[in-house]
């Protein structure tokens, strides 16, 4: 008996109703992708009801779907990884993350540079991409690592991998992580963005690594009393920093995930397997590729439908997203948005779960259907 969750990152359906709060006005992640490519060709999660949950150009309404369909509100602040994923996962935060849109306070960056025994370059918001390019050759030169952030809470540390190798690079960014704590600097990821490449064709590598803060209890530590596995596939052990995830594999692209994600059908026959896939966001999301993002789906959807094929008929297939990342609205953030849920379990008629209040009914959902009693949310079985 399995419990399989698929988050497509930044996959968001519609419009939170305090989406005027964050000056997100009209982002709506997968309904704008469809209108903007003139429309998607995603066969399966139509199937499983995903056009019954908005507009969406080439994906109808499916009167008769192979899995239940709702839509979820977040109950935490916010608009990151992090806070869509613990609160998945059954933790939802009073308090938003803190960032930081004018870089981070000089008498942090001070005491920072001093534990690194390097200085910095950069330190404001930033795409990814555009400050390496900015920045890279100032980089090469001096040795000193490229210091950003974003819109999100964020600490991220840009280095080439042959100035500043990987372990050193970690290493810094531990330092980070242990200097930026709660209340006032707890930011809720330290990024370790390492990249390649010569002056003018900088390109980042997959040796990403996040340090996040630890979460309060969730339905995985639950699990693991239980002597329950959680299988974490992408970015998950990161996100969590590893508190509750046993055993776990990193990924190189959507690909690579959904690929291990097939594989780990014959390494977990019974516990929680649980994927991120981050290729929608980081690669399409935040350098608002429609196209993209467009074939991201696409891709994810033509392996989905032979994935659901070798499920077991004792197990569940939850698929939904942690915030969206509208490749059609302004600027390069990620925006407040509901995210869908599609939960299939073979054989079973779907039924419109209607709007959930909270991404925690994942984690109550996993909790019944894996036989334990948690607390918060509810099951959509």
């Amino acid at each position: 008996m399995r419990a399989i969750c698929i988050v497509v990152d930044s996959a968001g359906i519609a419009p939170m109703p305090d989406q005027a709060e964050y000056g997100d006005v009209g982002a709506s992640t997968i309904p704008n992708i469809a209108k903007a490519a003139n429309g998607l060709n995603l066969p399966n999660m139509q199937k499983m009801g995903l056009g019954n949950l908005a507009e969406i150009v080439g994906v109808p309404k499916e009167p008769d779907p192979i899995a239940s369909y709702g839509i979820m509100h977040e109950l935490s602040p916010g608009k990151d990884t992090t806070t869509g994923h613990w609160e998945m996962m059954g933790n939802k935060l009073e308090y938003p993350f803190p960032v930081f849109p004018n870089g981070f306070p000089a008498d942090f960056m001070e005491k920072f540079e001093k534990a690194i025994g390097r200085s910095t370059i950069g330190n404001y918001p930033a795409s990814g991409t555009e400050i390496i390019m900015n920045l890279g050759d100032e980089h090469v030169k001096t040795g000193k690592p490229i210091v950003y952030t974003s819109a999100d809470s964020v600490f991220q540390i840009a280095a080439h991998e042959e100035v500043i190798p990987l372990k050193e690079l970690y290493r810094i960014c531990q330092i980070a992580r242990d200097m930026l704590q709660p209340p006032d600097l707890g930011v809720a990821r330290i990024i370790a963005r390492p990249f390649i490449g010569e002056s003018g064709n900088y390109t980042r590598t997959s040796n990403r690594h996040d340090f996040s803060l630890t979460p309060e209890e969730t339905v995985l530590d639950v699990l693991k009393s239980k002597n329950i596995p959680t299988y974490g596939i992408g970015k998950i052990y990161d996100i969590f920093a590893g508190q509750g995830v046993d055993p776990y594999v990193t990924t190189k692209s959507n690909e690579d995930g959904m690929q291990k994600t097939s594989e780990s059908l014959d390494k977990i026959k019974s516990g929680f397997i649980f994927t991120n896939l981050v290729d929608t966001d980081m690669k399409f999301g935040h350098r608002r590729d429609v196209e993209g993002y467009k074939k991201a789906l696409e891709d994810f959807d033509a392996w989905l439908g032979t994935f659901i094929t070798k499920l077991n008929s004792d197990d569940i297939l939850l698929i939904t997203a942690d915030h969206g990342c509208d490749p059609t609205y302004k600027g390069s953030d990620h925006t407040r948005e509901a995210v869908p849920l599609l939960a299939y379990k073979p054989g079973q008629k779907g039924l419109d779960l209607g709007i959930r209040q909270g991404f925690w009914d994942v984690a109550a959902t996993v909790a019944k259907h894996l036989g334990i009693e948690y607390k918060n949310g509810k099951s959509v079985f």
